[in-house]
């Protein structure tokens, strides 16, 4: 099925980027990620206004605000937005010029999909070459800046990003595996559809400094706190194993393994969410 949003915008689904960015001066992100379409923009900086502005094919909307923290950004642009598919967008992302198109082909011909996760230009693929349902452990390869979702699945279901987790908590990431899980949990179908949309440069991370014990502490209480004792443990043994030949230069194995259990027994953000 062909998606005209030129000539027939009403007829097609409304489809908002969600953009998280921070200290943005003016509308120039916009153009810059090659937006076409609609847009919700959360701008943490060090005042409140809303701007926005044309695209080719619709309104790019920008909030301003003092709040600290990325899932607590996208939490807003989610809230702000009334669209019935949303993408989640880094700030460092290209997209690419049939992008639209490519998500309204996907939600039309995959009827059930909830959750749709696409494939990024230049990124080596998690996944084969070939639609397929994603399960845990699956959801484990996804980064947040490949999901797309039905607004309505989540929203119904209030599922949001959890706020202990992500840049700007110090807990470390995996937001993104917290997400995928809960929609799991609700019975939310999730979809992975080889159509390249965007390409991201992730040049440099906000919250990722190097394979120290912090992070390996970090990684064992956020995978404890989505995941729970067992898995979470088994799940340990193999992130450390498998990533090896990354982090070997930066600490050793053992200190590897001691560290991440160290977060898992620690269990830091699971007493957190119980506060």
């Amino acid at each position: 099925m062909s998606c005209s949003f030129k000539d027939n915008r009403s007829a097609q689904p409304h489809i908002d980027i969600l953009l998280s960015c921070m200290h943005q001066s003016d509308m120039s992100i916009v153009s810059k990620s090659h937006i076409l379409g609609d847009a919700v923009v959360i701008n943490q900086c060090n005042e409140k206004n809303y701007k926005e502005c044309a695209t080719p094919h619709g309104i790019a909307k920008m909030y301003s605000v003092t709040d600290r923290g990325l899932t607590v950004s996208r939490n807003m642009a989610i809230e702000k937005s009334n669209a019935d598919i949303c993408l989640i967008a880094d700030d460092d992302e290209v997209f690419e010029p049939d992008y639209l198109r490519k998500i309204c082909s996907a939600y039309t011909n995959i009827k059930d999909a909830d959750v749709i996760v696409f494939k990024m230009k230049n990124r080596q693929p998690s996944f084969p070459d070939r639609v397929i349902r994603l399960k845990f452990p699956k959801t484990l390869k996804v980064s947040s800046w490949q999901i797309s979702f039905r607004r309505k699945s989540l929203v119904g279901n209030d599922i949001k990003f959890d706020t202990l987790l992500g840049a700007g908590t110090g807990n470390g990431a995996e937001e993104e595996l917290k997400l995928l899980t809960d929609c799991e949990k609700k019975g939310l179908k999730i979809y992975y559809v080889p159509s390249v949309i965007a390409s991201v440069a992730q040049e440099s991370s906000t919250w990722f400094s190097g394979f120290s014990k912090k992070f390996f502490i970090d990684r064992g209480n956020t995978t404890r706190y989505i995941l729970g004792l067992p898995l979470a443990s088994v799940y340990a043994v193999y992130y450390v194993l498998k990533k090896r030949n990354m982090y070997k230069n930066d600490i050793s194995t053992l200190e590897a393994f001691t560290s991440v259990f160290k977060g898992i027994f620690e269990n830091r953000i699971t007493k957190l969410s119980k506060q």
